[in-house]
């Protein structure tokens, strides 16, 4: 049964970057369009890294595959919080921004999740050995003043984010995504529904409000594995405070599993869309090194293609990983049927 939406995130003309995004998303959206992503995409690739002479930032996986750029272009701010040069995945922040400013100008979208470490124990965001990490970093708790500190780095970071003559570009911001599993220190089980609440309302009226970002659309980003429509709003922070609302799903199974699990999200998300009128999309998807040849026509655009999604984004192609990719390159088994997928009418890519 195919499904269409317009979901608006406003009822007035747009004035802010975010909401300028946010306008062009949803009309995308009503044309049946959606955007292809890829994370990291011109960092490095399956068999490459970004060197330092990197100015045109035109190396691209997906584009030797297919002659295109994603039209989503994925980041993560992971050790912005301590002050970093280089990210999690060992990318220079600086190099980080200049891409994307760069995919902004070619007329793409930029979106960030966020993977801090964890501020008690000092390990990463998967360090799951403490219940109390969330509780310690909302006011009052032993490492506040230290997550503040946090916050306002990664605030000045996407603040930064301005093309040549000045104007800001508008970034999807993902926190505390997936947090419907417990493999992060903000999961399920490792913090009570209203300290996550706190935690997302903290983050967002220190970004948004206190410091004024407006160039933020805020995406509030559950996994996909045994939702319901109570799991998925069990948290919620309340429509003030998001956006878009996605779904993170992988397939680890079968197609039919995926595809099942995928469109049960999918048909949820719809619900909540159309009653709190936000913008949908796949945040994060693939199928770890893509052994199916005829995975991106087959499987996954036949499990979206009726839903009202402004875009699906895959994982990273991983240089340092072997086995880890979640996009084709030229070779690979799933590039051809990816090049028929990339020139589907319904899906967006940017020459």
């Amino acid at each position: 049964m195919a499904i269409s939406a317009v979901f608006s995130s406003c009822g007035t003309a747009p004035v802010t970057p975010a909401e300028e995004l946010l306008a062009s998303l949803g009309s995308a959206v009503e044309s049946g369009k959606i955007m292809y992503g890829h994370q990291d995409d011109l960092m490095y690739g399956h068999s490459w890294r970004l060197g330092s002479d990197a100015s045109s930032y035109v190396r691209s996986d997906v584009k030797d595959v297919c002659g295109m750029y994603p039209a989503v272009y994925g980041l993560d701010l992971g050790g912005i919080e301590l002050g970093d040069e280089r990210n999690l995945d060992h990318n220079l922040f600086e190099q980080m921004r200049a891409s994307a400013i760069a995919h902004y100008e070619r007329g793409g979208v930029v979106t960030f999740s966020w993977h801090p470490r964890n501020p008690l124990t000092g390990g990463d965001s998967w360090d799951v050995s403490s219940k109390e990490v969330v509780a310690s970093v909302l006011e009052g708790g032993s490492v506040h003043e230290l997550f503040m500190e946090w916050l306002s780095r990664a605030a000045d970071y996407l603040e930064s984010f301005r093309t040549s003559d000045g104007q800001a570009v508008p970034i999807i911001f993902r926190p505390w995504h997936e947090h419907t599993g417990s493999w992060f220190w903000w999961g399920r089980d490792l913090c009570t529904v209203e300290q996550y609440v706190a935690l997302w309302k903290m983050t967002y009226d220190y970004m948004a409000v206190e410091r004024g970002l407006d160039n933020i659309v805020w995406s509030y980003s559950p996994g996909a594995g045994g939702v319901t429509e109570e799991i998925y709003m069990e948290r919620w922070p309340g429509d003030r405070m998001v956006d878009m609302i996605g779904v993170d799903c992988y397939q680890y199974g079968s197609s039919q599993q995926y595809a099942d699990e995928l469109r049960n999200a999918l048909d949820i998300m719809v619900k909540v869309g159309r009653k709190r009128k936000k913008l949908l999309a796949l945040t994060e998807t693939g199928y770890e090194g893509i052994p199916d040849a005829s995975w991106w026509t087959g499987v996954l655009y036949p499990a979206i293609k009726d839903y009202p999604l402004a875009y699906v984004l895959t994982w990273r192609n991983a240089c340092d990983m072997e086995g880890h990719f979640y996009a084709p390159w030229p070779g690979q088994v799933s590039a051809e049927d990816f090049r028929a997928f990339a020139d589907m009418e319904k899906i967006v890519m940017i020459r």
